[in-house]
């Protein structure tokens, strides 16, 4: 079936097209599309836009040219701006995706900190158990603490989703905090505590155990 785009500019319709072709299962992720003359006559359009359209889809990460092979399906749709995801996303979903994070990043922080590392964790510790702070100070500081952690595990990945999921979950604890007063201050601290002297001691799975556990206690608190 010969599909008219009639509309400007074509290689952009075009493009929706493959995409809600992709969308709907015709060619499955991996799957080589048909070949340049196959797929300009299907979408009714010259080859030139056909080229444009697969380059706007190769640039959104859906599709990719490989020389001699041909082109590939190498997503199958668009993938979200990041920042909406996050802002339509629950505290709990957030705080889901902080476990899985922080948990690894803290077994290898246990494993790879430098002495540098741990004093700026024993710092951001000392910090945080500072007395007559607001309660944005209060979610900043610890914060500043658990990013020092992510930080000692050498991964600039998964610092930078620490950094992505922040401005979210930083407003969350605060709403929480001021409707919420933490029940129990001290043995909240002590559990950064019991994270920081598992990392000191190059114990990755009480570290990685630490930091779910403070992490579900979280979570709980917003249910």
């Amino acid at each position: 079936m010969v599909i008219q785009v009639r509309r400007h500019p074509l290689a952009e319709q075009a493009a929706d097209l493959l995409l809600a072709r992709i969308r709907a299962g015709e060619w499955p992720l991996g799957h080589r599309l048909p070949g340049e003359t196959t797929l300009a006559a299907q979408l009714g359009v010259g080859r030139s836009t056909l080229r444009e359209a697969i380059r706007v889809l190769a640039g959104k990460g859906v599709l990719a040219s490989r020389q001699g092979a041909g082109v590939f399906v190498t997503a199958l749709d668009v993938p979200e701006d990041w920042d909406i995801v996050l802002r339509r996303a629950t505290i709990a979903s957030v705080l889901e995706a902080r476990i899985a994070i922080e948990a690894e990043a803290a077994a290898l922080a246990a494993r790879r900190r430098t002495p540098a590392d741990l004093r700026a964790i024993r710092r951001a510790l000392t910090v945080r158990a500072a007395e007559g702070r607001t309660v944005a100070d209060l979610v900043d500081t610890d914060s500043a603490f658990h990013r020092a952690v992510i930080v000692a595990a050498h991964n600039d990945i998964l610092t930078q989703l620490f950094d992505t999921f922040l401005p979210r979950s930083r407003a969350a604890m605060i709403d929480m905090l001021h409707i919420r007063p933490m029940a129990a201050p001290d043995e909240d601290h002590a559990a950064h505590e019991r994270l920081a002297d598992a990392i000191a001691a190059r114990d990755p799975e009480a570290a990685a155990t630490h930091s779910r556990t403070h992490l579900h206690t979280i979570k709980e608190a917003f249910a």
